[in-house]
């Protein structure tokens, strides 16, 4: 595929980039906002950060499966971590959506660090939405070179992302 080719294919997603990079941290939000009278159950935290460590597995296997040069497989790990990432945050939404907040009972340090782990993987977790569109978008319209060049930054953002999910919830787990 020519140069000239691939970046139009690019571009063709671009738009859908766009909308879903926006559209999806505002409908979270705006969802938030929405309490529905119907209480989930409580294991539902534990599900989903379940969901954040697996994902974070799948990428790490992916990674050395790309390294391996098993390029079949690296997609298909790459595919189901999104899926996982589509789950988390469908039960996320409608865990908070059913449920009040968990407030964070820790004091002195381990309250900042709580913090800084919640409010640096909230806002990576809206940043790395569409460094993982351009990456798969790349990768599924044979852009291999700048597949590559984005995907070591999107690579160390989703595991981020994955990892502190799990290090929230191990953290506010007690005060559920």
């Amino acid at each position: 595929m020519s140069d000239q080719k691939k970046i139009s294919e690019d571009k063709r997603y671009n738009k859908l980039i766009v909308v879903l990079s926006v559209t999806i941290p505002l409908a979270v939000a705006a969802l938030f906002g929405i309490k529905i009278d119907y209480e989930l159950p409580i294991f539902l935290p534990p599900i989903y950060a379940c969901i954040n460590a697996i994902t974070a597995l799948v990428l790490v296997l992916a990674f050395i499966a790309i390294r391996n040069k098993k390029v079949k497989l690296h997609e298909r790990l790459m595919t189901f971590a999104i899926v996982l990432s589509v789950l988390f945050l469908l039960m996320y939404i409608a865990y908070h959506m059913t449920s009040d907040s968990t407030k964070f009972g820790g004091e002195g340090i381990t309250k900042y660090f709580y913090y800084f782990v919640l409010i640096t993987h909230i806002l990576m977790s809206i940043a790395v939405i569409p460094f993982v569109l351009i990456t798969y978008v790349r990768a599924i319209t044979n852009n291999i070179e700048k597949h590559k060049k984005i995907a070591k930054i999107t690579f160390p953002l989703w595991f981020y992302v994955a990892i502190t999910g799990v290090v929230v919830y191990i953290m506010i787990s007690p005060y559920y």
